[in-house]
Order: C-alpha cells, then sequence, then structure tokens
C-alpha cells in the first residue's frame, strides 16, 4: 500500500501512525519504499517518537485505527522499576498486549527494549537503571534550598548560576518555583532605562568609589566600597561614623598596596572626595600618583557601585542584625571576600565570580565549567584562613643546625 500525498504534501494522523510504526521496527528505508514517504520524514517522524517515549508516556496515544488532531494526551512519567516490570511482561506475552495492559504504546515498549539491549553491549545506560526521578527532584530542589538558606538576599536568577558554577543544572522559573513554594517573594523594585554603558577594558583601568550609609543601633555609620570597574572586584573598604577624607585616603593607599593603582578613579562630588572650592585632599593624592580623577555628574554614571551597593544592603544588611559595630565590620569583611571568590555575577556572563577576571583565570574557570567538573572553588584559591602556619622550626643541614622563624632562615644568617 502506497500513501498518495495530498496536493501540500501533507499526510493524515492515521498514514503518520503507520508509518511511523514500520520506520521504528524495520527503519526508515524499507517504509519509505512501502509507503513512499521520504526517508527524511520517517527519520523525523521516528525521532520525535523515540524522545516522546524516554522519559514520558502519553496515557492516550494516536494509533492506527482511533487517532485524531484533538486526541487529548496526558503526559505520566514511569520510573525504572515499573519500565522493568513492562519489559518482562512484553518478553513473556508481546508488546501488544503488554501495551493494552498497562496503557503504554508499543513505541515505548520497544524503545526501552532497543536500550536494554544496546546496555548490555555496554552501549548507554538501561532505562530499567538508576534513581527514581522523584528522588533527583528531590535532591535538585534540596540543592536550591540550601543555597538559597545560606544566602537569603539571592534571586531565582542569581541561585541558578550559584548552582551552575558547581555543575548542578537547572532552570530560572525551577529555582523561582521552588524557592516560592519555600516562602520566597520577588522584591518590588523599579528601574529606569538607559542607552549608555561604558566598562573598563583591563583590572586597575579605573576605579568606582561611592559611600553606604546604614544604622547600627541608632548609630550612623559609612562603609566606602572601592570597586574595579572591569571585573566588579572589591579592591578595599573601610568603615566610618562620617564621610571623612581621612579614611578615604587611608583605605584608597592601602587597596594601592594592595593591588597596584588604577588609571582613574570616579565618584560623586561629596565632600570626602571633591572640593567646590578649591582642591580637595583627595584630589591632591590622586594628582601626585597620576590618576585621573572623574567627578560624576550624574548618578548613573557610577552606576555599578550604585548597583553593588543595592545589592550589599539586601544580601547583607537586611539579611542580618548587627549588636555593635565590631560585629559589623566582621560580617562585611566576611561578606565581600565571599563577595569577590564565590559570589557569581550577571554582568559577567552568569558564571564567573569578580576574582575570575580580577586575576585573569577567566578561561581555566570557564574550560572546568564547561567539561562538567564545576569551578572547583576549592582549588581555585589558597583560602589563608585554613592555612596550618609553621611558625618556628629547627633542621639540620649537613650536620649544622639552622633556625627558620616565619619562613625566614635566621640562624645561622643567610649569606
Amino acid at each position: 500500500m502506497v500513501f498518495k500525498k495530498s496536493k501540500h504534501q501533507s499526510y493524515t494522523p492515521e498514514q503518520k501512525a503507520k508509518a511511523t510504526e514500520m520506520a521504528l521496527e524495520v527503519g526508515a528505508t524499507a517504509a519509505s519504499v512501502k509507503f513512499g514517504i521520504p526517508k527524511g520524514t520517517l527519520r523525523s517522524w521516528a525521532h520525535k517518537a523515540r524522545r516522546k517515549a524516554e522519559d514520558t508516556e502519553p496515557e492516550v496515544r494516536p494509533s492506527a485505527s482511533d487517532t485524531t488532531e484533538s486526541s487529548p494526551k496526558v503526559a505520566k512519567r514511569y520510573t525504572p522499576s515499573q519500565k522493568a516490570e513492562i519489559l518482562e511482561h512484553a518478553a513473556k506475552h508481546g508488546p501488544a498486549k503488554t501495551a493494552e495492559k498497562f496503557g503504554v504504546s508499543r513505541w515505548s515498549i520497544r524503545e526501552w527494549q532497543r536500550k536494554v539491549r544496546l546496555a548490555a553491549e555496554g552501549k548507554g545506560s538501561s532505562p530499567t537503571s538508576g534513581p527514581d526521578p522523584s528522588d533527583i527532584e528531590a535532591q535538585r530542589d534540596r540543592e536550591i534550598l540550601n543555597e538559597w538558606h545560606r544566602q537569603p538576599g539571592l534571586g531565582p536568577s542569581q541561585i541558578k548560576n550559584q548552582l551552575r558554577r558547581k555543575g548542578i543544572k537547572t532552570s530560572t522559573s525551577t529555582v523561582r518555583r521552588v524557592m516560592e513554594a519555600a516562602g520566597y517573594r520577588p522584591p518590588k523594585r523599579r528601574s529606569r532605562p538607559h542607552d549608555q554603558r561604558f566598562e573598563a577594558v583591563r583590572p586597575n583601568h579605573r576605579w568606582a568609589l561611592d559611600f553606604v550609609q546604614r544604622y547600627i543601633n541608632r548609630t550612623s555609620t559609612f562603609t566606602l566600597i572601592l570597586l574595579d570597574d572591569h571585573s566588579r572586584f572589591v579592591v578595599g573598604h573601610g568603615v566610618d561614623d562620617a564621610e571623612r577624607a581621612d579614611m578615604v585616603i587611608e583605605t584608597f593607599m592601602d587597596a594601592v598596596t594592595r593591588h597596584g593603582k588604577p588609571e582613574m578613579v570616579i565618584h560623586d562630588k561629596g565632600g570626602a572626595f571633591w572640593s567646590w572650592r578649591g582642591i580637595s585632599r583627595f584630589t591632591e593624592l590622586l594628582t601626585e600618583l597620576d590618576i585621573e580623577q572623574i567627578p560624576a555628574e550624574h548618578k548613573e554614571w557610577n552606576g555599578k557601585v550604585e548597583v553593588f551597593n543595592a545589592n550589599i544592603q539586601k544580601e547583607l544588611f537586611d539579611a542580618h542584625r548587627f549588636y555593635d559595630l565590631a560585629e559589623m565590620k566582621r560580617r562585611l569583611a566576611s561578606h565581600l571576600y565571599w563577595y569577590n571568590h564565590r559570589r557569581t555575577h550577571h554582568a559577567l556572563g552568569g558564571l564567573l565570580v569578580p576574582a575570575d577576571r580580577f586575576y585573569g583565570r577567566v578561561e581555566e574557570v570557564m574550560a572546568r565549567i564547561e567539561a562538567g567538573a564545576g569551578a572547583d572553588i576549592q582549588t581555585d584559591l589558597l583560602d589563608l584562613r585554613d592555612r596550618v602556619l609553621e611558625l618556628f622550626k629547627v633542621i639540620s643541614v649537613n650536620g649544622r643546625p639552622e633556625v627558620w622563624l616565619m619562613g625566614q632562615r635566621v640562624l645561622p644568617a643567610a649569606k
């Protein structure tokens, strides 16, 4: 029997069902010869049928004898143990009777049988083995909630990126659904569109400076943030009870000592940075260091550090209650360390952390993630807090004693 194609080369659902079933059984070439349908079309139909049969199975599927365009389809998921029971029954009674008894199509049964044969030859996994899909989903939900509970200030897309960096793939919609079921409510925010964007081309090209004000037990505090524009790496920070030039200069010089000086800095026209009359002390320092100074006329010019300030309010100051200024400083330092080395950043592609770009290890980290190994954070950097320091030791070299202190030889004196 050869199906005659219509004017527009379309086929009825009954023709598709018969041709697809034969293509799955004997191949697209033989089915094409019998039905007169192009092999490419048959291969496409067969591929779609296999994909549908892999994980889900419609309880009502079009058949050769009773198929309509509006046939209802209800997706049903089978566990590995259920698939094993179905295949065992099919081995004794055949696919047709098994399909009638269990409500599963013959397509699915034949596809599972094919995968079992391939698994016996060492080609792929068997559909009758592996964890239950519900167990996999439960584990995924636990990973989402654990990451969210560790950092309650992060949103669904940020949680997704944190998990992806660890090698766990999921979608933002899934993360949002799990978080909302656990009590998450998205914050209300209002954004204004803008079409101007600037990004420094290398680390230390431009630093952005700004203050974050916060009350700690009725005490007003001002946190200074120094942000590298290219990597979003926080190169320095300081805390004081007012916006003072002394603290700005001290914090800035400490950052320059540790990371080198930037080519330019940008900040608002606050009194600690800028003088409306004469020259400020901070301006004099930048002139001496040959660093270009850019006072922002509009806060959008300093947008990156403004966004950072909004995030630190949400992720740190709103998430924790501080009992005194000393505790606030400790938590702030810990949070900034986590931000630099652990927190993924949307502006860096969603998978990188600021330290990856600041220290030039983007290619290495991306290669690890793409290989499915995760970012391997524990080996990305050596946490000094986990080091065991050998402060003092006495050794013998060629029968002569040597005394070492803090990694330096003190006796006998180095020549």
